[in-house]
């Protein structure tokens, strides 16, 4: 089996330099090698295609076979590296908390133990029969983050 530590070693040697980012790595029993890779201005296909070319040179299937797939991280996918939300600071993401709390609002900060976002919510005003419209912000440490996405607007 491919050993995972070389594939990684030769991902990060051939990002080196580059805006790209690795954000996930997989070496399957069967040696399905899965590289999923981002950057803060996206991926083009033919970024993709010059990785996968790149790291094949370093392995040789006369000696060991195996399948190779690079792709970018998908949209609507959670986040899986600390810079997936950087690249989203100022944008619309859907967090859900590990106590099953979902909420939806434009990520503002990212710091060392988590992140801030701000979340309209309806809530009852004092003197008011409506509810109105408040933005409210919520900080939660990345301990209490199941998973974060993007949201897609149109």
């Amino acid at each position: 089996m491919i050993d995972k530590k070389i594939v990684r070693e030769v991902v990060e040697k051939e990002i080196a330099g580059t805006d790209l980012f690795l954000v996930d790595l997989g070496v399957s029993i069967g040696n399905a090698i899965s590289v999923m890779i981002d950057s803060m201005d996206g991926v083009p296909i033919s970024t993709c295609i010059e990785l996968s070319r790149a790291i094949e040179k370093n392995f040789d299937r006369e000696v060991e076979d195996f399948e190779l797939q690079v792709a970018s991280a998908g949209i609507g996918q959670p986040f899986q590296v600390i810079q997936q939300y950087h690249k989203n600071i100022g944008k619309e993401v859907e967090v859900l908390t590990k106590e099953g709390i979902k909420l939806k609002g434009k990520l503002l900060t990212i710091g060392e133990n988590g992140i801030e976002i701000e979340v309209e919510e309806k809530i009852k005003m004092e003197g008011k029969k409506k509810k109105q419209i408040v933005q409210k912000i919520h900080s939660l440490t990345f301990d209490q983050i199941k998973s974060t996405k993007d949201i897609i607007t149109f």
